[in-house]
């Protein structure tokens, strides 16, 4: 694929590395705007993306570090310093903890900000998924499909799902519902939870057609955690916990 997409002298710019920054990068700008519109000091975007980032980097990468520690043991300076091993799972716990950090010390409620930040997860998660096909990984299992791909760390002639783009697709259809959504919801985190469900059965479904390793009843690590996020937001959403807006969200 296109792992480096531009190289002046000792300078590359690769692929997965600018989806990630245009990732962090559209969702500040989005949620900026959003919280100049909910009446929110526009300034804490910043605050928040950062942290954001900055614990779900180290979340994802934790996560695959513990999911591949056979390699690590083998190769650690290797897999610890590569460039590549993220797993969204991990970034999305990694960067809910970065952005609880911001929201306490603010004195801000938490329930309230999910559902802002909720549209943004699975914008992000999208574009970073485009990352992931300019890299060439994260792709499925074999294919003779007329819309197959060959990868360039596969066998000649071996064609497999594009993983990378049906999430990508899938990502931009949750963003536009959530995004649909927000303005109509009726208690603080309904919108974040109906995130858990939705991007929980997108993972779930999609890990039928990846190839990772399988741990508990025939499921992926990935599928267990989206089963995990489908129960919590089925539970929030049947027993809210929140507090009811006194106006849509207009």
């Amino acid at each position: 694929m296109y792992q480096v997409l531009l190289e002046l002298g000792p300078l590359k710019i690769y692929g997965y590395g600018l989806a990630l920054v245009t990732a962090f990068y559209v969702d500040y700008f989005i949620l900026q705007r959003e919280l100049k519109r909910l009446k929110y000091d526009p300034a804490l975007a910043t605050e928040i993306v950062f942290w954001a980032a900055v614990g779900g980097i180290l979340g994802a990468k934790i996560y695959y570090l513990l999911e591949n520690f056979s390699a690590v043991v083998a190769d650690p300076a290797g897999i610890i310093f590569s460039g590549f091993g993220l797993v969204f799972f991990g970034g999305l716990i990694g960067g809910t903890l970065g952005v609880t950090v911001v929201l306490w010390r603010n004195k801000l409620d938490w329930l309230t900000f999910s559902d802002i930040v909720a549209p943004l997860l699975i914008l992000g998660y999208a574009i970073g998924r485009s990352g992931c096909f300019l890299n060439g990984c994260c792709y499925g299992i074999e294919t003779n499909l007329p819309w197959g791909l060959h990868f360039p760390n596969l066998p000649n002639g071996m064609h497999v799902h594009p993983t990378q783009l049906y999430e990508f697709s899938a990502g931009l259809v949750i963003f536009f519902i959530l995004w649909k959504k927000r303005k109509t919801i009726k208690r603080t985190g309904e919108l974040f939870f109906t995130y858990f469900i939705l991007a929980g059965t997108e993972r779930f479904l999609i890990e039928f057609i990846r190839i990772n390793p399988k741990y508990l009843f025939g499921l992926t690590g990935a599928q267990l955690f989206g089963l995990l996020l489908i129960l919590t937001g089925a539970i929030f959403l049947k027993w809210p916990m929140g507090k009811e807006y006194g106006t849509h969200q207009d």
